[in-house]
């Protein structure tokens, strides 16, 4: 049952991650406009490049769970931020709001944004179960921002 709702939440999560890209996608032009809103999603994408460049590949995974066979990472962009891939996702997306700015792509950036400390929050649990270490990783890295949080 602790199972099943497990996989639902991972579900849901998920769900709201990408139906509010699709939400930005569909309301703005795909490159984001303006020499701010460029220079903070390829600030993204080189963050999410080096973060995925990083990560064993068997190991990638949209939803939060941890797969079988995983090892915790701690190089690399891990090596200052434990989730560099969701730092990344919102860099990007900001770009994107930046680059075509809206108040409805504002409100879903930050219904985004609420949506992947969740996810994270939860993932970090999962994360504190299944790696011995991890709790110590927590504690001299930061969540998100370097130095900050």
């Amino acid at each position: 049952m602790a199972q099943d709702a497990n996989r639902l939440t991972s579900f849901l999560l998920v769900c709201m991650q990408f139906g509010c890209l699709g939400l930005l996608l569909v309301t703005g032009p795909l490159l984001p406009a303006g020499s701010a809103g460029r220079a903070v999603a390829a600030l993204g994408l080189g963050l999410g490049g080096w973060a995925v460049a990083t990560m064993p590949l068997r190991t990638l995974n949209a939803f939060p769970d941890v797969r079988a066979g995983a090892s915790l990472v701690t190089e690399g962009p891990y090596r200052y931020v434990r989730h560099p891939m969701y730092t990344a996702l919102l860099l990007l997306t900001l770009g994107l709001v930046l680059g075509y700015a809206s108040p409805l792509r504002l409100i879903v950036w930050l219904v985004l944004a609420v949506n992947l400390w969740v996810k994270l929050t939860y993932e970090e649990a999962l994360l504190a179960r299944r790696f011995a270490d991890y709790p110590a990783y927590q504690a001299v890295t930061a969540r998100l921002i370097p130095f900050l949080l």
